[in-house]
């Protein structure tokens, strides 16, 4: 591996921290950047710099200057040369798949003639003063293959719990724009580490979709699940009766609680959550509908509607309480793909519009696929051994719960 050093002018570094922070960080990029490309060409030369020794495989010709384009600006660098060979480096790949993704679809946005005079000069900026519709084309089959991949990609491991959602996107099609529904599945696997296993493209969200969702992570491999977390779709239900009829459903309290303070009046929401997260935080599942009871009888008539919505989902909210205190803080919400979803969205912000379908899950394939590379880094675990142990236990009694749920919904 290349040693570096880097050598900077103390006196003129700290001037400039002094009179332009920005102007100072750009000096050192760019002295670090220089500094790595010449540890990369005497790796490569097999010699210092004017060392004369038999191993040495080429000399060195000097520098050519080439623009950097980073998020703190553009930074001149200097690319060494060879006499006889190419400088191979490795700098200039700046961008992840996900920023790739970004530009592919802005520049397809300006081909195909919906862009504004700010989206192309983002895109000049980023990738040259010109592009064909060819370069769009080799820069999106390029994208388009691993994020196929990753998105298509068997599943051998066990997935005990997995969380879905949908988060809609506009996208352009036969001349109009129209709203999709991008479904993610989020899991844990069984040595309690998250990963991003599944997401699609739909028209809408409905039952049907849904259910094709969930068939798709059935053909790959999704079995053994023991708990499924969401909120209170009908078509994620459906899905699970149709799919995963063994499987439990846990219905996110968040939302559950956002349901319910939304049918209330204004003035009583704030204090109507408060005492419905007492509720969740019960030591058993006795004390918590007590405190339910509690609930219902102090709001009943001034937010009826809202105290029907706490008595119908109830016990689909408190599937969890079977599990020790620990594991159920870590289960009852859909919280985590909620600020998946938000990043989502901040990355799609440049677009606003997308120009189709393939560029929505080109682009956000990409960020899911760098949010899970990140997650498998982290190596940050929801639970340990004890937690998969517990899960294992509590398998026969989610089993009757999943079989209480389906008779409900057929009620």
């Amino acid at each position: 591996m290349a040693q570096i050093n880097i050598t900077l002018n103390q006196e003129e570094i700290l001037q400039l921290m002094l009179k332009d922070r920005e102007g100072a960080f750009k000096k050192l990029l760019q002295e670090s950047l220089n500094s790595l490309m010449k540890a990369e060409s005497a790796e490569q030369l097999n010699a210092q710099p004017y060392e004369r020794t038999e191993e040495r495989a080429d000399s060195r010709n000097g520098f050519r200057e080439r623009s950097l384009n980073t998020r703190i600006g553009t930074i001149v660098l200097k690319v060494p040369r060879h006499r006889n060979s190419s400088f191979e480096t490795t700098i200039f790949d700046e961008y992840t798949r996900s920023e790739s993704a970004l530009i592919s679809s802005m520049m397809e946005m300006v081909v195909n003639g919906v862009s504004t005079r700010k989206v192309s000069k983002v895109v000049e900026t980023l990738c040259g003063t010109s592009f064909s519709k060819s370069t769009v084309s080799k820069i999106c089959s390029e994208l388009d293959k691993p994020v196929r991949e990753f998105k298509d990609r068997p599943i051998t491991e066990e997935y005990p719990i997995v969380t879905v959602d949908a988060t809609f996107f506009k996208v352009r099609e036969d001349h109009r724009v129209i709203s999709k529904a991008l479904m993610i599945a989020y899991a844990i696997n069984r040595f309690g580490y998250r990963e991003i296993i599944g997401f699609d493209v739909f028209s809408k969200e409905s039952n049907d979709t849904w259910i094709e969702f969930f068939q798709g992570l059935r053909r790959r491999g999704l079995r053994s699940v023991k708990l499924i977390i969401s909120d209170a779709h009908e078509g994620i239900q459906k899905a699970i009766a149709a799919v995963y009829p063994d499987t439990a459903w846990q219905r996110c309290q968040f939302h559950f609680s956002k349901n319910i303070a939304e049918k209330a009046p204004k003035k009583y929401q704030k204090g109507l959550r408060a005492e419905l997260q007492e509720m969740y935080n019960c030591e058993t599942i006795e004390a918590a509908r007590a405190r339910r009871d509690e609930i219902i009888h102090d709001y009943r008539d001034v937010a009826e509607s809202a105290m029907e919505c706490l008595e119908n989902g109830f016990e689909s909210a408190m599937t969890v309480m079977i599990f020790s205190k620990g594991l159920r803080k870590a289960l009852r919400t859909s919280n985590h793909i909620e600020r998946l979803n938000k990043e989502l969205k901040r990355r799609s912000h440049a677009i606003g519009i997308f120009p189709n379908e393939e560029s929505l899950l080109r682009l956000m394939g990409a960020v899911m696929m760098e949010r899970n590379d990140m997650l498998q880094q982290a190596k940050r675990r929801v639970f340990y051994n004890p937690g998969m142990e517990e899960l294992s236990q509590c398998e026969q009694q989610l089993k009757q719960i999943a079989k209480e749920q389906m008779q409900m919904r057929a009620a």
